[in-house]
């Protein structure tokens, strides 16, 4: 009887085991949500053709939601599909947005360049200053000037008045195939009032043309909605270009500024959006180079509160002058602002920019009293590689994944969000994380479209600490974060 009483128990123990087991089997278990971290956007410029495809790669690979929202800065010029194709409309440029749908913080952009539409409409084709004149009185919406090559020896400046359209720009070209047109204004003596061109109207593209010697600004603008591509700036007596007089939204795309000094020791920069520019005003894939004053200059009277963006701009050696000797500017790179009562907000944002070898700053405060931000920049052998005080100081400056070998400088303002540079986190930098240290590199020729050269100045080698040091801030990368600095590894 006892035995069987013990068989039994053990009988009962083994059955509540088994239910136990079944129970547990059939426990439902939630899986963890993994939500996207970081998005890198693959595109390329379109030179030929009217459609391309561009990538998105998503991490982590085992996201639960990887669907994507695609989007177009400006539908005039292309449109995106919701996979990613791009319908070229237009020449111009745009900015390629994905949104990642799981929580739409995490985004990715990418500037696309089209330029494959040929020349349409009434074309004035010239080749000495008199012909230049007439075209340019003739010239109506949608109508082209097209420039041969050679010297055009100017006696005046240009004032152009008659704007373009939205859908109908009036084009200023240099010919395909010829030398580079120079527009020579040396006979100028140096006066405010003598200018090479002041664009005073809309909806204008000027590329491929060289300004010399302008007794003030090489080019004066005044208008908006214009694009400035390929030109360069160089020996004026007053700033290469100077954006003014409410100019906004204009893009500045791939010029050169460079050897602009002026006998007052004082004005005479690379670029400058200052005094009383409007808002919207970019720079892109521009240079700057040993112009006595700034490479840039955002100094603001008259006006407050305005925007600027700054891509893939370098700002190299200025404060000297052509010869190497040092002048008697300022020679900061990069001046974000700065106001005669200390009060004006110059709002800036420089992403992929770099400063290298100025007298003074690379990256300068001046007063600026609105708000900067910094992604992915670099500065090296400035007098002080970032400069923002504790006097009169930035409502707010962020800046994040930017690097310098040497001292930063000062990273001060109201309200700073400065995280993941290479001066925190207990990373050391030496020369040995990059390829080259040599900023004369940034001096190249720029390739036969445009664009900038290749360098190896601060490309990072393959056992930086500086790779994927950085946070995600909606650039795009490659690798598990985004690298510090102007050049993705």
């Amino acid at each position: 009887m006892v035995l069987k009483m013990f068989y039994s128990s053990l009988l009962l123990i083994f059955l509540c085991s088994c239910q136990s087991d079944n129970e547990s089997d059939n426990e439902i278990i939630t899986p963890q949500q993994v939500y996207v971290e970081s998005i890198t956007l693959t595109g390329a410029n379109i030179s030929s053709g009217i459609n391309s495809q561009m990538t998105a790669t998503i991490l982590p690979a085992n996201a639960n939601d990887k669907s994507i929202t695609w989007s177009s800065s400006d539908t005039s010029i292309a449109e995106i599909s919701s996979t990613g194709l791009i319908k070229a409309l237009k020449n111009g440029t745009v900015t390629i947005t994905v949104t990642a749908n799981d929580r739409k913080t995490v985004t990715a952009t990418k500037q696309i360049t089209i330029s494959n539409f040929g020349i349409t409409g009434t074309i004035y084709e010239v080749t000495n200053t008199t012909e230049l004149a007439t075209a340019l009185s003739k010239a109506q919406p949608g109508e082209n000037i097209i420039m041969n090559g050679g010297t055009y020896a100017m006696t005046s400046k240009i004032t152009i008045t008659t704007s373009g359209t939205s859908d109908k720009p009036i084009n200023l070209i240099a010919k395909e195939g010829s030398s580079r047109p120079k527009l020579d204004f040396s006979s100028m003596t140096e006066n405010s009032a003598n200018q090479g061109i002041v664009l005073a109207a809309n909806y204008w593209h000027i590329k491929g043309i060289d300004i010399f010697k302008a007794g003030d600004n090489g080019m004066e603008v005044k208008g908006s909605n214009n694009i400035i591509e390929f030109c360069t700036f160089s020996e004026c007596s007053d700033s290469g270009l100077q954006l003014d007089n409410g100019a906004s939204n204009n893009t500045i795309l791939n010029c050169d500024s460079f050897y602009n000094a002026d006998a007052s020791l004082e004005n005479a920069d690379g670029f400058a959006c200052k005094l009383n520019a409007g808002s919207g005003n970019k720079f892109v894939g521009c240079r700057a180079w040993q112009n006595l004053d700034d490479g840039w200059d955002g100094y603001l009277r008259d006006t407050d509160n305005i925007k600027t963006t700054y891509q893939n701009c370098w700002a190299v050696k200025n404060g000297y002058l052509k010869n190497g000797t040092k002048g008697a500017g300022d020679g900061n790179g990069f001046k974000t602002g700065g106001s005669d009562n200390k009060l004006l907000k110059h709002n800036a944002e420089y992403t992929y920019c770099i400063a290298a070898g100025n007298v003074a700053d690379g990256f300068d405060h001046n007063s600026n009293r609105g708000e900067v931000t910094i992604y992915n920049c670099s500065a090296y052998s400035n007098g002080k590689n970032y400069s923002f005080s504790s006097t009169n100081p930035l409502a707010k400056l962020t800046i994040k994944n930017s690097n310098t070998l040497g001292a930063y400088g000062a990273i001060l303002a109201t309200t700073v969000d400065a995280t993941n540079n290479s001066w925190q986190n207990g990373i050391v930098v030496s020369e040995k994380d990059f390829k080259s240290i040599d900023y004369s590199e940034l001096l190249a020729a720029r390739k036969p479209d445009g664009s900038l050269p290749d360098v190896n100045f601060f490309h990072l080698i393959s056992t930086s600490s500086m790779i994927d040091k950085g946070i995600n801030v909606g650039l795009p990368y490659t690798g598990t974060a985004p690298d510090l600095g102007a050049f993705e590894y």
